[in-house]
């Protein structure tokens, strides 16, 4: 049995079952279908990313803060964690877990790479594992559109502003970071009210407008 995926205009792929296309669990298929979406949205120019990214700097484990809601996450209730790890071929090992209202964990698995020269902060995510290699025709936007001087925390932003992200290195940030980050996202044109808390253990419990998380 197949099935035909499309992703934008003259974007059709036939996916067959079983090892010769593994869109990884519901959560990797989800992904992918809305980094097809999102990237047949036209660009908003007044979004920036930051000058600089220090790939090797920012590798490693993130938790999510906050972010704007999407379908391919409405599994996730709470401890939803980004692993950025770097391979051989210069690509990047994406893996993003968070777990259940079952208690169980939800997992998927993608690609990134980075857009232009070294040292660009726009990279292309991918979650298409076709035939045995990940497809960026099928990917996302991925612009780290804030970040600490320590690498403490980001903002991962997208031209649309249709999605967004708050990341930290640790599952609790300080009240007074997360105000001056809901400062930067405002400054990028975005409404910080978009953004959702996302339950961390450790950090803040209650879901609920990024924008009503300070006291």
């Amino acid at each position: 049995m197949a099935i035909d995926v499309i992703c934008g205009a003259a974007k059709t792929v036939r996916v067959s079952e079983g090892h010769s296309a593994r869109l990884r669990s519901g959560m990797g298929y989800a992904a992918f279908l809305a980094v097809c979406v999102t990237s047949q949205f036209a660009f908003a120019t007044d979004v920036k990313s930051v000058e600089k990214l220090q790939l090797d700097r920012y590798l490693g484990k993130w938790h999510e803060v906050a972010s704007i809601p999407q379908f391919f996450q409405r599994k996730c209730v709470r401890d939803t964690i980004a692993e950025y790890t770097a391979l051989e071929s210069g690509e990047v090992r994406v893996e993003n877990t968070c777990t259940r209202a079952d208690a169980g964990r939800e997992k998927a698995e993608g690609r990134a790479r980075v857009e232009g020269a070294a040292g660009s902060s726009k990279l292309t995510v991918t979650f298409l594992d076709l035939f045995g290699a990940y497809r960026y025709w099928a990917g996302g936007d991925y612009w780290v559109i804030e970040l600490d001087p320590q690498y403490r925390w980001a903002v991962i932003g997208h031209p649309t502003r249709r999605y967004g992200w708050v990341l930290s290195r640790t599952a609790a940030l300080p009240q007074a970071t997360l105000a001056e980050i809901i400062g930067r996202i405002k400054s990028q044109g975005y409404d910080a009210c978009e953004f959702m808390v996302t339950p961390q253990t450790g950090g803040l419990s209650l879901k609920r407008p990024l924008c009503n998380a300070i006291q």
